[in-house]
């Protein structure tokens, strides 16, 4: 299990990189990057149209979830070459448990579903006037922060369970 003070860092550090630039899968994987230099650079960039429930839609999963089961999947996931050998359930049951505690904690996965347990409603983010309002509703300076804070903490709590990190960190 990773020491408390890991686990604040990635939070931390999510929280501040989506209060200050945005996309919320991108500062997840960003932050989780920062404080164990896993070197996710193609997963940052893969992850940039997924954001606000996938381009901006709002109505996809929440980005920051996506983004942390990119991690994980970066981790369990299954590699091409061994495409041909099996469903790798490690990986479906690291992104499940991602999943159920967040949905605990917000009251469903979508972007839509956050936002509105956040902000008592959701926004139509291709709306100008309505984008405008959900900045205006805090949305850069504590609501969806607090959201890809807690799930990079999520991320590395789960990560740190089983000794990825470390196993990483060593290999």
């Amino acid at each position: 299990m990773a020491g408390q003070d890991v686990l604040e860092r990635a939070y931390e550090i999510a929280f501040e990189y989506e209060s200050k630039y945005g996309n919320c899968p991108q500062c997840v994987i960003a932050a989780i990057d920062d404080v164990f230099s896993l070197n996710l650079d193609e997963l940052f960039k893969a992850a940039h149209g997924l954001a606000g429930g996938l381009g901006l839609s709002g109505h996809g999963t929440c980005g920051a979830l996506s983004g942390g089961v990119m991690v994980l999947s970066r981790f369990y996931g299954r590699e091409r070459a061994n495409f041909s050998k099996g469903r790798y359930l490690k990986s479906y049951q690291a992104a499940k448990s991602l999943h159920d505690r967040f949905v605990e904690e917000f009251g469903g996965c979508t972007c839509q579903e956050v936002q509105e347990k956040l902000f008592g409603r959701s926004f139509n983010l291709w709306d100008a006037e309505d984008f405008k309002r959900f900045e205006e509703a805090g949305r850069h300076k504590d609501k969806c922060p607090s959201v890809t804070g807690k799930v990079a903490k999520w991320v590395v709590e789960i990560l740190s369970n089983d000794g990825s990190i470390a196993r990483s960190k060593l290999g």
